[in-house]
């Protein structure tokens, strides 16, 4: 009975508790629903999102550097395209500072001889004085100045038939101090001189050649048929500067006959 009336009394006293008799605590009715949800805390998610603030930071700096390049590139592109110039003209085989420098070409002094046999003899004992230059093709002799001479002289002669005859100078430094001798057909040595933009022959060398001046050669004498079958034909010329000579036998008009030529080229002081 003791034990049921402590009970009795302890529920009594429980029942009569309420939140209200505890200081701090606050009562509240629960109807049963459910939580609110608390915030998502997906640390792959907020990874991401800092990861996208960061790659949208770096682009628009990239943005601005791009425009600042953009906008410092013509001033790089200046010294490229002064350059590019500078070459062009330098290509040239004469620059104008050069070409200003050339003093006009005087006249040759010319003359000629009636001593055909004994100049044909005299030559038939040196080497190289006598050629045959076939139909159709033009001999050109390169005489370079040297510092040793101040003129250029020639002489020469042919068997039985005329031959055309001109002589050119080409401006260009000198490399060797060898006299050569090229021979050519006609249609080479046209070719030839159109690279050069020089003297083009216009296939009647009664008539003289047709020339084009250019920054390299120049015209001195044209080429003309010349009576060198019944004269000796000769000449000189004052060197204009460092180049070298031309001299052209040309026997491209004729379709038949070969000419035996007899000619020497010597400098003079």
């Amino acid at each position: 009975m003791e034990r049921l009336e402590a009970t009795s009394e302890l529920q009594s006293r429980l029942s009569s508790l309420s939140f209200s008799s505890f200081p701090g605590i606050t009562a509240k009715q629960s109807d049963n629903r459910p939580l609110d949800r608390l915030p998502n805390t997906d640390l792959s998610q907020s990874c991401t999102q800092s990861k996208n603030q960061a790659d949208m930071e770096e682009t628009k700096g990239d943005s601005e550097q791009h425009s600042e390049g953009n906008a410092a590139a013509p001033a790089e592109m200046a010294p490229g395209e002064g350059g590019e110039e500078n070459n062009s003209a330098g290509s040239c085989p004469l620059s104008a500072e050069m070409k200003a420098q050339m003093p006009p070409l005087t006249p040759p002094t010319t003359w000629t001889s009636a001593a055909v046999k004994e100049l044909k003899a005299k030559l038939r004992t040196e080497d190289d004085s006598v050629v045959t230059v076939y139909r159709g093709d033009i001999m050109t002799v390169h005489v370079p100045t040297v510092p040793e001479a101040k003129k250029v002289c020639w002489e020469f002669a042919t068997d039985g038939y005329d031959i055309g005859f001109g002589i050119y100078f080409d401006w260009t430094p000198v490399t060797s101090r060898s006299i050569t001798v090229h021979i050519s057909e006609s249609s080479d040595d046209e070719d030839e001189e159109e690279e050069l933009g020089g003297p083009v022959g216009n296939g009647d060398v009664e008539k003289g050649s047709k020339s084009q001046t250019n920054s390299n050669l120049a015209e001195i004498v044209p080429v003309y048929r010349q009576d060198s079958h019944t004269t000796v034909q000769g000449g000189s010329h004052d060197f204009p500067g460092e180049g070298t000579y031309l001299l052209k036998f040309d026997n491209s008009y004729s379709l038949w006959r070969n000419k035996t030529l007899y000619y020497r080229v010597y400098y003079s002081a």
